[in-house]
């Protein structure tokens, strides 16, 4: 069995075709959606790229092992799905950037890594005087559609998938792209594939209830300053650069029937977050958001032998991921991890109704290191010519913006505790949209206390783990 993951990066499921969206144009979904499993609730474990994908390598919550910083990165020391693949005689093979691995872990855990120059985003197109600047907003990228960095990398795995043959040894090979990923913009014709006025209705800024940090968001990138035409335009483009990672997505499956790897091959293809994309007046995303629209995901299977067009309703979480490959794999986990194996699935059974999933961020005013734009940092993030100065401006001067957070999310509620700021509680089955925050009210105070008991035994029961080989073996009795 060879493993193919292809990872855009901040992909929201909502805005998918196969997920019901009813403008976006991405047959290419569509078919993997047909062939194989639709997981219609997945959700990150962190709506920020490094920290979410630790948890999806590991099965652990970003909690366990400090993982919740975009500079805290897996170590050597650290289990890994991809380490558990190669110890196994799996080919690893990586197109594209690294959110993941310190130096050290690349080389243990990745046979060959390469990541075409470029990226996805070309040059900044706009200096910081101009009002949309701060927005992420961007004009179409030059070149055509196979002269992006994503292209690149796509190009460097449909190259390794060519050149593998019967009898080599089985191989995972690791797609991470840049697009959706702002700033938002994609080549022609996909960056004017859709109309702004044809965008369904963005969820509104301004909501009572909402936490601080969307209008601190709003003031320090001065979108409070544009008009909604503008954040309908950016969704506009954000849906074009979806359609544009869907033709990528056919270039790697028309690989793939051609050589008839796709009759060994399992086919993953997810994310590592959302995109607010212009909902709520604002833009990317942020530590401590953790609105459906950055921790729900799509998440696809087509394995062979699996079950077709199955849509999996129930909840179920991004780092089910490494427990499910596994599992496939035929390799038993050597460390204590809570990740559930979504393999009864592939074969076309329900998920878990009962089930909550979870997901956390933020940082404590004692971890002055974790946050963005620090003073000794450098680089992007004091850079006032930079897209994302305002974003590290704001940590520095509102530390409690960005706040340890954490979310438990059912089928029919959610609920958001915070160490500072305004908790957040959802009734979903009334409120699909997270419109309206009833943490206050009393229609739902027994919903809230169970939930929030819920919550406590969760942080109890996942609170560390426990190593299964201690350097030293066994203690004398």
């Amino acid at each position: 069995m060879n493993f193919v993951f292809f990872f855009p990066d901040e992909m929201r499921a909502e805005s998918v075709s196969c997920y019901g969206h009813p403008l976006v144009q991405m047959p290419h979904y569509d078919r993997v959606a047909a062939e194989g499993v639709r997981f219609d609730q997945c959700h990150v474990q962190h709506t920020v790229c490094s920290p979410s994908r630790c948890s999806i390598m590991t099965g652990w919550y970003p909690h366990v092992a400090g993982h919740r910083t975009l500079w805290n990165l897996l170590r050597a020391d650290e289990p890994s799905l991809f380490g558990y693949l190669r110890q196994a005689g799996y080919t690893v093979r990586w197109c594209g950037k690294n959110d993941l691995y310190s130096p050290e872990a690349m080389r243990q855990n990745v046979d060959t890594w390469s990541h075409a120059e470029g990226g996805h985003t070309g040059e900044n197109r706009y200096a910081p005087e101009d009002e949309a600047y701060y927005s992420f907003l961007h004009h179409p990228f030059p070149g055509g559609l196979h002269e992006t960095g994503d292209m690149g990398d796509v190009q460097s795995g449909l190259e390794f998938l060519n050149a593998w043959r019967p009898g080599d040894p089985p191989f995972c090979l690791f797609l991470p792209l840049g697009m959706p990923h702002p700033p938002y913009g994609a080549p022609e014709p996909f960056h004017s594939m859709y109309a702004p006025e044809d965008v369904p209705a963005l969820r509104p800024a301004g909501l009572e209830g909402a936490p601080d940090f969307h209008r601190l968001i709003r003031q320090y990138r001065r979108l409070n300053e544009l008009d909604e035409s503008l954040f309908r335009q950016i969704q506009a483009i954000y849906l074009g650069m979806n359609s544009y990672v869907d033709w990528m997505l056919g270039q790697l499956l028309e690989t793939l029937e051609r050589t008839g790897l796709d009759q060994e091959t399992t086919l993953i293809v997810s994310a590592d977050h959302g995109d607010w994309a212009g909902d709520y007046g604002l833009v990317e995303k942020w530590p401590t958001g953790l609105d459906d629209t950055l921790t729900r995901v799509p998440l696809l299977i087509r394995a062979p032998g699996g079950a077709a067009g199955h849509v999996v309703r129930e909840p179920v979480e991004a780092f089910d991921l490494m427990a499910t490959v596994l599992e496939l794999a035929g390799i038993q986990a050597r460390h204590t991890h809570f990740a559930r194996s979504l393999v009864p699935q592939l074969q076309g059974a329900p998920g878990d109704p009962q089930r909550a999933v979870y997901a956390e961020g933020g940082y404590d005013p004692h971890e002055p290191l974790a946050f963005e734009g620090r003073p000794e940092s450098g680089g992007l993030f004091r850079d006032a010519t930079h897209i994302y100065y305002p974003k590290g401006l704001q940590q520095q001067e509102h530390p409690e913006s960005v706040c340890r957070s954490a979310m438990l999310r059912t089928l029919d509620h959610k609920l958001i505790r915070r160490t500072s700021g305004a908790h957040e509680l959802y009734d979903l089955r009334s409120d699909p949209l997270e419109l309206h925050n009833r943490y206050a009210d009393p229609a739902l105070a027994d919903v809230r206390q169970s939930l929030e008991q819920r919550m406590l035994s969760w942080y109890v029961h996942t609170s560390d783990v426990v190593l299964f080989e201690h350097p030293r073996g066994l203690p004398e009795r």
